[in-house]
């Protein structure tokens, strides 16, 4: 696998995850729902 590949799946999987964390967990890594949500909506290939 490329590494441009392994990039784009790394933040697939880490932005389905930062979805499943609460208002909680998100304010103990410091982000907002808003943050995360702007986050988790970018497309892959965006960093």
């Amino acid at each position: 696998m490329t590494d441009t590949l392994k990039t784009w799946k790394y933040r697939i999987v880490s932005r389905r995850e930062l979805m499943e964390l609460d208002g909680h967990m998100l304010r103990d890594i410091g982000l907002s729902d808003l943050e995360a949500q702007t986050e988790a909506s970018k497309p892959f290939w965006r960093a």
